[in-house]
């Protein structure tokens, strides 16, 4: 047997590394840096390009988003109220609704409405309140007083009774033009029956509010003021959706008023020189406050005035959508091209500190089409008049957001740079030459390979040290002294395991051969199993291995009827020491393609593994069965069952494999784990399948071969 020799350096060629290697790695890390350098500028380039195509799509979509809030109820009560807002919240003043009138009888109708225009001052109580008049004056020349509050059950008014504290009331008062007008209006249910059945008082609630002037104690002379209209709902159910079941549960209240104003009325039927001047040049100087009271004198349940109250919807919420740069004025049309202007609003601009020289680069960048202004105009209409919106972009801020982000950017980009140069630093000192010398020396290896058919070793002494390129060399000496020795020792077992085969086979055939000569007649029982241990030898015989014997083996494949052979397997069980082997066999023949010896290991494999796991005096049961599917030839399968400990589910399939066994002492015990290996093996020699599937008290595996066909 050759085995690997020893060649030293000095008996080799010296390998020489190319000067070039250097110039490559330097090279490579100047393109490196030029590709960086290259990579920023084209990534800048290209995001100038999409951010202006961006801003042009921003721009338009800003545009449109804006008129689409604008034309919204809720934004045309902004147009119809410029200056509503730039006073305190409260005391409220009453808003131009985009309407021209309440549905104030109608609690849906009135709260949908409020709540499109977006006209509620909300409190922290999650109490409401939009005090507004319609924008005709003839159908809305009124004051409204639409809201919610929390409060426990209504207390209704009786008619008759002067004192109206002991009912829950809206207190209302009006201050305009020096005047000072006062309302107080008790509650009173419109049903305190239904169908015969007195209703619950913690039900439904509704009434109206019937409006007194509160000058003083009410008088059996007192009478309620006419055009006071008003009412009062209130929801069955808790705030927490709890059914009202007591006093204590506070509900939600919804009141709607409309509140006559006389001075509203004397100027419809007054007209001036100019006409009906509407709204009111002076409605932001009305001032409205709301009270809702509980029976008796304590705190209000809801007050107008009260501090924390959110203004609805202004100009302020239009700013954000605004971008750096961009302006936004609003004009309202007037007749003979004569306008005035409502508001101008302008984009928050940003103050991020940016790079003058990243600024200069990136306005060097070109773009096609960055010069164009960027404008638009749109014409709203409202029922008071015409409003153009004019919306009015700055290119300019591309290059400020674009040079704020690369100056962010810029640090990576520098810090990418002098990594690289230190890079090329540290492999050119510590690296390049170390490597250089390791290589050559391990170029003599392979050329003792090619040259010899051995490995070779190499004296790497003087390169060994403590950091990596020394263990490295360290390591590559050690690997190839045990890879020579690996080498040598596997050389030797592999001879000796084939010539252990040799004379293991040729000292089994020997005596089988004797023993066939005296059991020749094909009816003796031992006949059969003689002439499977000569197959067996035959396969074993000058193999390297037993997986690659099994796996190598050619099979004869013949049609077999196998309620015969299972019905023969049964019976002989017993005497190869498997009792308790029970089987019924088929009313008629099944044929299958098989290899009668190669299956009858196959079965005998499957019944030992069976014995060993089954519970004293159990039966290992075997069934035969046909199974067609639609477009597939019919199989016949043969299941084998036991009666013990299940396989656990991560070795199923894993079961079959070679050396594969759950028993630590196989070895010992004369168990290779190869007995369901050689099933699987020839079965799918055979053109068939076996598999393992847990039962409810035991395993069951099953095999499955070809049904023979003409």
């Amino acid at each position: 047997m050759k085995l690997p020799t020893s060649l030293s350096v000095e008996r080799l060629l010296p390998a020489r590394v190319p000067f070039g290697l250097r110039v490559f790695f330097r090279g490579a890390f100047l393109l490196l840096g030029l590709a960086t350098i290259a990579l920023a500028l084209a990534v800048l380039q290209d995001e100038k390009e999409r951010s202006y195509r961006n801003y042009q799509d921003g721009f338009r979509k800003n545009q449109a988003q804006i008129a689409a809030k604008l034309r919204h109820p809720t934004g045309q009560l902004v147009l119809l109220n410029p200056t509503a807002y730039d006073h305190e919240v409260t005391p409220l003043r009453p808003l131009v609704l985009p309407f021209s009138a309440l549905d104030f009888d109608d609690r849906n109708k009135a709260q949908q409405a409020i709540e499109m225009a977006g006209c509620l001052v909300q409190y922290p109580d999650a109490a409401s309140m939009c005090v507004a008049v319609g924008n005709n004056p003839f159908a809305g020349g009124f004051i409204y007083a639409v809201g919610s509050f929390n409060s426990g059950p209504l207390v209704s008014h009786t008619s008759g009774t002067l004192d109206l504290g002991l009912a829950h009331r809206a207190r209302i008062t009006v201050e305009m033009r020096g005047q000072r007008y006062r309302w107080i209006a008790p509650f009173q249910a419109m049903q305190a029956t239904e169908e015969g059945r007195n209703v619950s008082p913690f039900a439904n609630a509704r009434g109206r509010l019937v409006g007194f002037v509160d000058e003083g104690p009410i008088t059996p002379a007192s009478r309620p003021v006419r055009d006071f209209r008003g009412w009062l709902w209130q929801d069955g159910r808790c705030l927490d959706g709890a059914p009202a079941a007591g006093p204590d549960c506070a509900r939600r209240s919804f009141v709607s008023v409309r509140l006559p104003v006389e001075l509203f009325r004397e100027a419809l039927f007054s007209k001036g020189p100019a006409g009906i001047v509407w709204p009111p040049a002076d409605l932001d100087q009305v001032k409205v406050q709301v009270e809702m009271l509980a029976p008796g004198e304590g705190k209000p349940l809801f007050d107008s005035n009260a501090d924390g109250a959110t203004a609805p919807f202004s100009w302020a919420e239009l700013t954000p959508l605004l971008l750096p740069g961009e302006k936004l004025r609003i004009r309202k049309l007037g007749i003979a091209d004569t306008s005035t202007e409502v508001v101008s609003l302008s984009g928050v601009e940003t103050t991020e500190r940016s790079s003058p020289l990243i600024a200069w680069l990136i306005r060097r960048l070109q773009v096609d089409g960055y010069d164009a202004p960027v404008t638009s105009a749109e014409i709203i209409s409202t029922p008071l008049g015409r409003y153009e919106l004019s919306l009015t972009g700055d290119i300019r801020s591309v290059n400020k957001v674009l040079t704020a982000v690369a100056t962010r950017v810029s640090w990576f980009v520098g810090g990418m740079l002098l990594a690289i140069f230190m890079t090329w630093l540290a492999i050119e000192l510590r690296i390049i030459r170390r490597i250089t010398e390791l290589t050559r020396r391990a170029a003599t290896v392979s050329k003792g390979v090619r040259a010899s058919d051995n490995l070779a070793t190499v004296d790497l002494a003087d390169l060994r040290g403590g950091d990596e390129l020394g263990v490295l060399a360290g390591g590559l000496q050690d690997l190839l002294q045990r890879v020579n020795e690996d080498v040598r020792r596997e050389q030797i077992r592999v001879a000796q395991e084939k010539d252990t085969w040799h004379a293991v086979g040729h000292e089994i055939m020997s005596p089988l051969q004797s023993l066939m000569v005296l059991h020749g007649n094909a009816d003796d029982p031992a006949h059969r199993y003689i002439s499977r241990m000569q197959q067996a030898v035959r396969v074993l015989y000058g193999s390297a291995s037993p997986s690659e014997a099994f796996e190598s083996t050619a099979l004869n494949v013949q049609t077999l009827d196998a309620n015969e052979f299972l019905s023969h397997v049964a019976r002989n069980a017993e005497a190869a020491g498997i009792p308790g082997v029970a089987f019924e066999p088929l009313t008629q023949a099944v044929t299958v393609r098989a290899d009668e010896y190669s299956l009858e290991d196959v079965v005998s494999h499957v019944l030992r593994n069976a014995e060993r796991y089954r519970l004293p005096g159990s039966l290992i049961r075997i069934t035969l069965s046909q199974q067609a599917q639609e477009g597939t030839a019919p199989e016949a399968v043969i299941a084998i069952s036991n009666q013990g400990p299940q396989i656990e589910p991560g070795l199923l399939d894993k079961i079959f494999e070679y050396g594969v066994s759950d028993q630590p002492d196989t070895g010992a015990a004369g168990q290779r784990g190869q007995g369901l290996f050689v099933a699987k093996t020839y079965m799918a020699k055979m053109g068939g399948t076996i598999t393992a599937r847990n039962l409810g008290s035991g395993v069951c595996l099953e095999l499955r071969l070809q049904c023979a066909t003409g």
